[in-house]
């Protein structure tokens, strides 16, 4: 598996507009575009920081996977993705290494990307994901 950067970390929060006002006091970046994301129910806010970004995740209703992270965990880290070269490659690599995969196959992330989730029990409690832009 070839892979290439940190591409973000996904951070689950209950209010984007609220939690921006946090990331452009704090570090000074300008606003994020945001996206509605249909499949996973999220809407997504990202912004740049050097070579990586932050992806900030709002559940659209009450059954995403946001919205069941935060009421279990509460706001906070989701997820870390890595880009890859070859998402499919990549899959096939970690299944024979006998990772739970989340997504097979992969789907469509934001801003066109597409992405597969790795179980966080096969990473130590951390949500893994791989995209490929």
């Amino acid at each position: 598996m070839n892979t290439i950067v940190i591409d973000h970390v996904g951070i689950a929060v209950n209010s984007i507009d609220e939690s921006l006002e946090f990331w452009e006091a704090a570090l000074g970046v300008s606003r994020a575009d945001v996206e509605t994301v249909e499949a996973p129910k999220v809407r997504t806010a990202s912004f740049q920081i050097k070579d990586s970004e932050v992806e900030l995740l709002e559940a659209t209703t009450p059954d995403s996977p946001v919205a069941k992270f935060i009421e279990k965990r509460g706001e906070g880290i989701h997820h870390i993705a890595i880009r890859v070269d070859d998402l499919e490659k990549a899959l096939s690599e970690m299944e024979n290494r006998g990772m739970k995969l989340i997504d097979e196959p992969p789907r469509k992330g934001a801003r066109g990307a597409l992405i597969a989730f790795i179980h966080p029990k096969a990473a130590g409690g951390v949500m893994l994901e791989l995209s490929q832009l």
